[in-house]
């Protein structure tokens, strides 16, 4: 079992930065694939970005690319996404998630996350 608690949201003007946290939860952390994601108000969940649990390779939203950066502390059971650019489409509830142990997969859907974070508003205004 893990459990996953986001921090790091708020209200931010467009153009400015923002760092997320995940702190996780369980002895075998570095072992799960990690990832973000978000939802707009009546949108779809959608994937932002994750870091495999191997060698920690990266994975972008082509969206967010150039923008954002994941990267994890596997010594502190914590997952980051650093946010720079922000826009107002960004705006949205970002959801950290975890896969199951020594998961391979590409890590860019959500039906590939067992365990999820309550979710952490963001909201970026123009």
């Amino acid at each position: 079992q893990v459990l996953l608690v986001e921090s790091g949201g708020g209200l931010v003007q467009a153009g400015t930065s923002l760092r997320l946290s995940c702190a996780a939860s369980g002895r075998t952390f570095s072992s799960h694939g990690c990832g973000w994601f978000r939802q707009a108000p009546g949108k779809e969940i959608e994937f932002v970005a994750a870091v495999d649990w191997t060698e920690g390779r990266s994975y972008y939203a082509d969206s967010v690319k150039g923008r954002f950066t994941v990267s994890r502390d596997n010594a502190k059971n914590t997952v980051f996404l650093q946010m720079n650019s922000l826009k107002p489409e960004d705006t949205a509830v970002y959801y950290c998630a975890a896969t199951t142990p020594w998961y391979r997969g590409t890590l860019t859907s959500a039906n590939q996350y067992t365990y999820w974070g309550q979710g952490t508003q963001v909201t970026v205004s123009s």
